[in-house]
């Protein structure tokens, strides 16, 4: 698999397994994330499986999950 960077074309990361929120709505407005192999995560809409990945570090991700578990990101609910 070629470095992957953000904006890649998340068909191009054929090696992986992408997943989604359980959570996740029938008409597909979610995002799906799949580790890659050298650790990194990459993120892309489900509504448009072919456009561009975003790759994130573990620990961007970690500090994300947490904060989402904190609340920190509440107010975008509204």
């Amino acid at each position: 698999m070629q470095q992957a960077e953000n904006g890649i074309p998340a068909s191009s990361l054929r090696e992986v397994v992408w997943h989604k929120s359980r959570l996740s709505n029938p008409n597909g407005n979610c995002v799906e994330i799949a580790r890659l192999p050298d650790g990194e995560v990459a993120v892309r809409n489900s509504r448009h499986p072919h456009g561009p990945a975003l790759i994130y570090t573990p620990a961007e991700i970690t500090a994300f999950v947490q904060g989402a578990k904190a609340g920190d990101f509440d107010h975008l609910m509204d």
